[in-house]
C-alpha cells in the first residue's frame, strides 16, 4: 500500500513536517534557555530575527497537520476500494491495530496545534511579544505529540494488507441491540435528550456571558465544550447517520463523507470541530486577559471566539438534525 497515491501524499508531508518542525524545535530549545527580551547583545537580535521565520514556518506546518486529520479519512475511504470486507474508512482504519489510534491521535491534536496558532496570533498582536518564550515551550510539548501523531499513521500505512479481510461499517456499527461486541453496543440509549440538552446548555451559557465578558479567571464552560464533542459524534453516528443515508439499520461516521451524500459529513465534522475548538479558545486566552500587553486584544479575540462558536454549533446542530427532523416531522424526505 505504500505505493498507493494517498500513501505517497501522506508519507511525504510527514517527513517534511517533520523536518521543518524539527528545525523549529531547535530554535525553540534557544528562545527557552536564552531568550532575553531587555537584551540588546547580538544573540538576542539573531534569535530576534530568526523567530520570525520559524513562527511563520511553525504556523504553516501545524495548520497543515489539522488538515492532515481529513486528508488521512479521506485516504482510509480510498484504501476501502482494495480491502476486502471494507466499504469505507472505517474497514480501512479497522485493517490493522494502528488506524483507529492513529485517528484518535489526529482528532485530538487539531485542538492542541490550533491552540499554538491561537497563542502566536495573540503574541504578534502586541509589539512586546509577550508570549514568545511561552509558545516556544509549548512547540517543545508539542513535539512529542506530531511524533507519536506522524508515526502512528505511518505504521498503519506500513502494516496496510491489501489482501487482509476486514470488516464493513454495516458489522462494526450495527444496532446496539446486537450481543457480539459491537462498537456501539455499549452507548447509551437515550443519547438525543443528553445531546440536545448539552447543546442548549452550552448555547445559554455562552449567550449570557458574551454581553459582559468580564475579566475573572478562564471560562469555565471548557469542561462543557469537551464534553459535547465525544457526545456529538456518538450522536452523529448512533442517530443521525441512519437518516442521512435513509437506510434505519446503517450507522456509520464516515459513510457520510462520500459523494453520494453530498459530501454532507465535511460540513458537519468542520463545524463542530472549529465549534467546539473555539469554544475552548475562549477559556484558553482567558488566561493572559490580565497581561498588560495583551488586554484588549484578549477581550476582542474572545468576545470574537464566543461567537464563532455559538454560530458554529448553530450550523452543526441544524445540519446534522436536518434529516432526522425532517423524517419525523414529514414522515421522510419531500
Amino acid at each position: 500500500m505504500l505505493i498507493n497515491q494517498w500513501s505517497i501524499a501522506l508519507n511525504l508531508l510527514s517527513l517534511a513536517l517533520i523536518f521543518t518542525l524539527t528545525i523549529a524545535a531547535t530554535t525553540a530549545i534557544r528562545v527557552v534557555s536564552s531568550w532575553q527580551p531587555a537584551a540588546d547583545h547580538n544573540r538576542q537580535i539573531r534569535l530576534e530575527n530568526e523567530i520570525w521565520l520559524t513562527s511563520t514556518l511553525i504556523k504553516y506546518a501545524l495548520a497543515f497537520l489539522i488538515l492532515n486529520l481529513f486528508l488521512f479519512v479521506m485516504a482510509a475511504d480510498n484504501f476501502s476500494q482494495i480491502i476486502a470486507g471494507a466499504m469505507c474508512a472505517t474497514g480501512a482504519l479497522l485493517a490493522n491495530s494502528y488506524g483507529m489510534p492513529a485517528l484518535y491521535t489526529k482528532i485530538i491534536g487539531i485542538f492542541f496545534y490550533g491552540f499554538w496558532i491561537i497563542i502566536h496570533q495573540l503574541d504578534i498582536s502586541s509589539e512586546r511579544y509577550p508570549l514568545v518564550k511561552f509558545k516556544y515551550g509549548y512547540l517543545l510539548l508539542l513535539y512529542p505529540l506530531i511524533i507519536v501523531d506522524l508515526s502512528l499513521q505511518t505504521l498503519y500505512l506500513v502494516n496496510l494488507d491489501p489482501d487482509i479481510i476486514t470488516s464493513c461499517c454495516a458489522v462494526v456499527f450495527q444496532s446496539p441491540a446486537a450481543n457480539d461486541g459491537n462498537l456501539i453496543a455499549n452507548l447509551p440509549a437515550h443519547i438525543l435528550p443528553m445531546f440536545y440538552g448539552a447543546i442548549t446548555l452550552v448555547g445559554i451559557i455562552n449567550l449570557s456571558k458574551i454581553p459582559k465578558m468580564g475579566w475573572s479567571g478562564p471560562s469555565s464552560t471548557a469542561l462543557f465544550w469537551i464534553l459535547l464533542l465525544p457526545l456529538a459524534l456518538i450522536a452523529i453516528t448512533t442517530v443521525f447517520s441512519s437518516y442521512i443515508y435513509a437506510m434505519p439499520f446503517h450507522h456509520c461516521p464516515f459513510c457520510i463523507l462520500k459523494p453520494e451524500y453530498n459530501y454532507i459529513g465535511f460540513a458537519i465534522y468542520s463545524s463542530l470541530f472549529t465549534a467546539v475548538f473555539f469554544g475552548l479558545a475562549d477559556s484558553l486566552a482567558a488566561c493572559w486577559q490580565t497581561n498588560q500587553d495583551l488586554e484588549k486584544q484578549v477581550h476582542k479575540f474572545r468576545r470574537f471566539s464566543r461567537r464563532l462558536a455559538l454560530i458554529m454549533l448553530s450550523i452543526f446542530t441544524v445540519l446534522s438534525s436536518w434529516h432526522y427532523l425532517l423524517y419525523s416531522l414529514l414522515g421522510g424526505e419531500s
